[in-house]
């Protein structure tokens, strides 16, 4: 599972956010930069736990905080809150959260109680439920849909601290949401090449079992449901969510600004 989650971790950092970044109001003249903090974090993940490790994962971080940086300067220059906004703004923001958990789980700390596994899991769900579900509410969705991703990742967050109702009550939320995103994914691909339209169905597509698959894990941690043991929620949820969503959606809206 381990190498699972690595390898999940290291598509996010080098290919996912860099393409993604390229698709945001905030980028400067390039986003090459990034990679300056990618490469030493997705090292860090196949390193062993240590001083090294934890070298190379808080580069990552510093990468991360200028991501906030970037955030904090189109608010303060436009000084506007729409829905489409807060999407924005949380899909710059949730890369931090997952690089702290990395270092901290490079580290063999376990940050506020929670063990390495969870951390490692941490570092992997901010990069796509936190960045990639964002970045396409913020491209692809307006309204409802736009904020219910962020809120129910905030929700989320908070269940990790209040307990696993607030997890579920999150896990619903953040549905609501994706499959809202999902949805105007599905009706962007009426009109556009037949590329693009596949890539753009197969991302809105996969989230209606992968969501699913997330509000059964979250409810049979608070009603006596069935749920998929953790390695096959890594493989299943966790993967197709990663490359069929994320991976997929970030290089539909490429290939929609490239027309």
């Amino acid at each position: 599972m381990t190498v699972l989650v690595h390898a999940v971790v290291s598509l996010g950092m080098l290919i996912v956010v860099p393409l993604g970044l390229t698709l945001l109001p905030t980028r400067t003249t390039s986003n090459r930069w990034w990679f300056a903090f990618a490469v030493p974090g997705a090292v860090a993940l196949w390193l062993p736990r240590g001083a090294v490790s934890i070298v190379l994962a808080s580069i990552y971080f510093v990468g991360t905080l200028v991501l906030i940086a970037l955030a904090a300067r189109h608010f303060f220059q436009h000084r506007t809150l729409s829905t489409r906004q807060v999407a924005l703004y949380t899909a710059l923001v949730t890369p931090s959260i997952a690089a702290l958990a990395l270092v901290a789980e490079r580290s063999s700390y376990e940050l506020f109680g929670f063990n390495l596994t969870v951390l490692s899991l941490t570092v992997a769900h901010f990069h796509f439920a936190g960045f990639a579900a964002a970045l396409m509410a913020y491209l692809a969705a307006d309204g409802l849909a736009a904020v219910s991703v962020p809120l129910g990742t905030a929700i989320v967050l908070l269940g990790f601290f209040l307990g696993d109702p607030v997890e579920l009550a999150g896990a619903v939320v953040l549905t609501t949401g994706m499959w809202l995103v999902g949805w105007n994914l599905w009706k962007r691909s009426r009109r556009t090449d037949r590329t693009t339209a596949i890539l753009l169905m197969v991302s809105g597509s996969v989230l209606v079992l992968t969501m699913l698959l997330a509000v059964s894990w979250a409810l049979g941690h608070v009603v006596n449901t069935p749920y998929l043991p953790l390695e096959w929620m890594v493989a299943t949820h966790g993967v197709a969510n990663a490359v069929g969503f994320g991976l997929c959606g970030v290089l539909a809206m490429r290939r929609e600004g490239s027309r």
